[in-house]
Parts: structure tokens; sequence; C-alpha cells
């Protein structure tokens, strides 16, 4: 959860530009550069998403062909139609290039460590274990894992964490790869608009001046009607309408508890914590019904996904058989180290320990002002060699994301390398052991590694060149039919960058400003564009690379797009029709 265009600054020293010669070109964004048309030099500016999505889609390229292939198209439309300095052009893609290998992909690397470590322990099987104790159901763990544990990992951490940790989780446990995969991504939606410490609302108030508890309230009157049918639909991706005919009961509870306290924390007590103590309470109140109620069909339910996941292993070939035999054959292997006889409640609390010390160490870091000020201050700033002070604004102005943040200390991925540490020595790992498997970790990821550095660079592209900017202007000239075009730009700002932050820091001033002009309530226009922005987060490619290298689909990111598009495009709409009519007296009542 990362802002690309935030000037939110985290620490106040800059560092000086590396010794390298600043370039005499500057450039002014303009918005219709193409013939002094706005529409078609909008455009002309999607030509980057659509080579992308066309190649993950259509053609079914593997994501780091794709992902290259935007850059390269990116850097064409800047250079030819917006009359970006090559120089410049390339500059933005380095600067996003670094920004995705670290911190975005750093996160990842070190969750899937810390999940390594867990099964090298031989204590991962123990928390197969637990979750039997909660329930026997592998669809009721399937939703407890993706929706309130991720949902829990989101509010502390954000970006790629839960997708990583939760997918790994979910396959440990029997599920198919590719379902797991389109399971967490589905169930990474609703937390996101809070995630991180409600980092995307913050970042909104402090660029638009509307408060951030006033944009939090509203968030916290549409995120929720998602959260309640979110497990509902994760029921279908798991084990399709059989299970959501079992297992709704459960489902619905989890769904209701959290949109609860979605709503009561976002309106009513904090904003930061809403996504806390809504996974809490969703996960608290589901395991109290599951004593007094039990689904049918748990023992078929185990068969049905053992004979998906070993039909998708032949379906997908070689590569996806190794790949979901390696998690199976690992776990198995490791629990030969764990203790035998009964489930005591030691060994119950050994399997949990690495992701409490997660909560514990993120909640220290996000909630203790003392913590959070020192890290913050390790922050180091640096101007961007050649780029920073030479990309002006439409209005003449330098952009402020010229900035690289080397956020070498405070960033989500430190963290959990030290939980990780912590977790090797309590496991009594050992050290060399503990290496060999960050090693193999980062052998694995080189892949996704690249493709998450060509999408932020195609992203930092289209930012400083005005591409992005001049989609989302034109899009905002709709007038009144804009309120349900609103969420839309929070959906492509997500999906171009990954993060719900970067699509408020790119858009939510213009949400505002277009709302004024058209007479709709700019704080209902910024928050939806908070909404739209969780619904697009599923079919970012970065996010797709991160679901398949955790569920061992390497090069499989178009099979991931094409099981999670629909449902994107389908709460998409849905959300487009409820901020239309929240912005009519039909719903307008809704708003605080």
């Amino acid at each position: 959860m990362y802002p690309l265009l935030s000037t939110v600054q985290l620490a106040p020293q800059l560092a000086p530009p590396l010794s390298t010669p600043a370039l005499s070109d500057t450039f002014t964004q303009d918005l219709s550069p193409v013939g002094g048309s706005l529409a078609l030099s909008a455009l002309i500016g999607l030509l980057p998403l659509i080579v992308v999505f066309v190649l993950l889609g259509v053609v079914k390229t593997k994501a780091y062909v794709a992902s290259l292939a935007g850059v390269a198209t990116a850097l064409l439309v800047a250079v030819l139609a917006y009359s970006m300095p090559a120089s410049l052009a390339v500059l933005s893609a380095t600067q996003g290039a670094v920004f995705g290998a670290f911190p975005i992909m750093w996160i990842v690397l070190c969750a899937l460590w810390l999940y390594q470590l867990t099964v090298t322990s031989g204590r991962f099987e123990d928390l197969r274990a637990t979750f039997d104790v909660i329930s026997e159901d592998p669809r009721v763990q399937a939703v407890l894992i993706a929706f309130c544990f991720g949902g829990l990992l989101e509010a502390l951490a954000g970006f790629g964490a839960p997708v990583a940790i939760t997918a790994t989780m979910l396959i440990a446990l029997g599920v198919a790869p590719l379902r797991a995969a389109a399971t967490v991504l589905l169930a990474n939606t609703a937390p996101v608009a809070f995630g991180a410490i409600a980092i995307p609302i913050t970042t909104a108030g402090t660029l638009t001046g509307i408060p951030a508890a006033d944009i939090g309230a509203v968030v916290g009157r549409q995120a929720p009607i998602l959260a309640t049918f979110v497990p509902l639909l994760l029921l279908l991706i798991v084990d399709g309408r059989r299970g959501l005919r079992e297992v709704w009961p459960a489902a619905l509870v989890t769904g209701v508890t959290f949109a609860g306290a979605q709503f009561v924390t976002s309106n009513f007590l904090s904003v930061e914590l809403t996504d806390i103590v809504a996974a809490l309470v969703g996960l608290g109140a589901t395991v109290l019904f599951l004593r007094v109620w039990t689904p049918v069909g748990a023992h078929e339910a185990h068969e049905r996904l053992a004979a998906d996941r070993d039909a998708e292993a032949a379906a997908s070939g070689t590569a996806s058989g190794r790949g979901t035999t390696s998690v199976a054959t690992r776990t198995r292997t490791a629990s030969a180290g764990s203790d035998d006889g009964p489930l005591t409640s030691g060994r119950v609390w050994m399997a949990l320990f690495p992701y409490l010390l997660v909560i514990i160490v993120f909640s220290i870091s996000k909630l203790v002002p003392a913590v959070k000020s020192f890290l913050a201050g390790t922050d180091r700033k640096i101007a961007w060699p050649g780029l920073d002070g030479n990309v002006l604004n439409a209005a003449g102005k330098p952009i402020t994301s010229t900035i690289y943040s080397f956020t070498w200390l405070s960033n989500p991925g430190t963290l959990l390398l030290l939980c990780g540490v912590i977790v090797a020595l309590v496991y009594r790992v050992p050290a060399g052991t503990a290496v060999a498997d960050f090693v193999s970790t980062l052998n694995k990821l080189k892949l996704a590694i690249l493709t998450v550095m060509g999408v932020l660079a195609l992203a930092y592209v289209m930012n400083f060149s005005g591409q992005t900017i001049t989609i989302g202007t034109w899009i905002a000239g709709t007038g009144a039919f804009f309120a349900f075009l609103s969420p839309v730009l929070g959906w492509i700002g997500t999906a171009v960058t990954g993060s719900d932050t970067s699509a408020n820091a790119l858009f939510a001033k213009l949400q505002a400003t277009a709302g004024a002009k058209a007479g709709i309530d700019p704080t209902l226009l910024v928050s939806a564009n908070t909404t739209g922005g969780v619904v697009g987060k599923m079919i970012s490619p970065q996010n797709l690379t991160i679901a398949a290298s955790s569920a061992g689909l390497d090069g499989q990111e178009s099979a991931i797009l094409r099981r999670v598009l629909p449902w994107s495009i389908g709460l998409l709409l849905f959300l487009c029709t409820l901020v239309f009519l929240q912005s009519t007296p039909v719903l307008g009542w809704m708003l605080p």
C-alpha cells in the first residue's frame, strides 16, 4: 500500500541526488497532447494497459513478457504522443522498476520466506491441525484464512503480504493452486480500502483537504456491503454451488460481522483500526457460530478438492504439477519432525506463533507513536537523479513523486524479515538451513521480480508522462453521470499500480474537483475512488504475479486473470450503481 504520487513525506531528510549530471530537459504534462483532443489522447494513453491485458488474457503470454511489452508501449506513447523527452521517460521507468524491486517484491520475498520456515520446521502441519479443530470443513477453513486472516494481514502490512501468505496456506490445506490463487485475490478486496492502517484514506485526505475521518465514514458505508457477500463468493470459487449451498450460514456470519465491525469502527471509533477490529470480530464470531452449527459434506468436500487438485495438476502440465507437489511434499516431509501424538495447546501456540508475531510486530510499528516515529525517521528520501525537478504538472509545478523513498527499516518487508529471524530462532531452524530457504525463495521469485519491476516501470511512465491523469480527466468530463463512473477511476488506478493508495494519489484530487464542478458531493466521489480501487487490485498484473508465484503457478498469470476478471468487473458494476444511487435521493440517506 505505497503511494506513487503521494505528497505525504514520512521523514524530513532528503538525500542529495546521486552523482549524476542533471539533465537539461524539462517536461510539462499536457492533458490533450494528441491533436488537442482529450478523448483521443486518453484512448492513446490506454494503449499500454490494453497491450498488457490482451497479452495476458488473450494471447496468454508469460507475465514478464506482457509487462515488458507494456513498458515498451508506454515509453513509445510517452515520447511520440505525449512529447516527453526520451531521457526522462527512461528515467521514469528506472524509478518505477527500482520501486517494484524494493520495497514491493522485498515484502513478498520476506513473507514467503517466513512461510517456508514454518514448513521446514514442520510446524505448518500443526497449523493445519489447528484449523481442523476450528472446523474440519476445508471450505470454512478457506474462508477464515483468505478473508479473516488475510484481512488482518492487509490491515497491518498491506500490499502483497496477505496474498503471498494466505495462498501458500490454502494450498497446504488441500486447495488446488489455481483455485487458491483466485480465492485469495478475491478475498483481498473488502479490507483493502482500510489496509495498512488506512493509508489509502489518509493519503486521499491529505491530497484533497477533506478530513480522513469523513472519507473513512463514507467508505465505511460502501466497502462493508462488499464484505457481506465476499465470503459467499469465496465458497463459489472453492467448491462451486454445492459449497455455497452447504456452507452459506457460516460464510454469511463471517461477512455480516466483518461488515458490521467495519461500519461501526470506521464511523464511530477509528478509521486506522477498522480492518484490525473487523478481521478479529469476523473470525471470533465465526468460531463461536461453529460451536452451535456444523456444515454438512465436509468429507465429500475434501474428496472433491483432492480430485480437483489432481485434475488441475494434470491439465496444467509438468510445471504446475511440480509446483503443487512441491508444497505438499515439503509439508509432509517437514511434519515428520513435528511432535507426535495429540494436538496439545503448546503445539497450537507454536503453530500460530509466526502469525501472532507478525500481528504484534506490525501493531507495535504502526500503533506505538514512539516506535512509528523512530522507524519513519530511518527513511531516506532520494531525489531521483536527472528526473527530480524536471517533470512539471499541467500547472507548471514540479511533481513530488520523483523522490524515491528508501524505507530500509520501516517497510513491511524488513519487519517480516525480523519476524522470520525470530521464528527461525524459536523453531530452532539451523542458520544454514534458514539462509538456504531464503536463497531458494529468492530464486523461485526471479521472474516474478522481473514482472513486477516491469509493471511498476509502466505505471511510472504513464504517471509521469501524464497518460494516467489524461484518462482520469477524460472520464471525469461526463457531468452528473460521473457519479456512476467514479469508481472506475479507482479501479483503473489500482489495476495499473497494484495499490489503492496509489490510485488515490493519482485521482483523489481529480475526483474532488470534478465533484465540485458537477454538483456532486466531493467526499462521496473520493470515497468511491477508494472503494472502486479495491476490486481493481485482483486484476493488477503485479498482484497476479504475486499470487502465481506463491501458488507455484509461475507463468500462469493469464489463467488466474481469466478466473478473477469476471468477479472484478461484476463487483465494479455493483459499486458504480451503488455510488450513483448514493448521489441521488434514492440512497442518499446512506451518507453521513
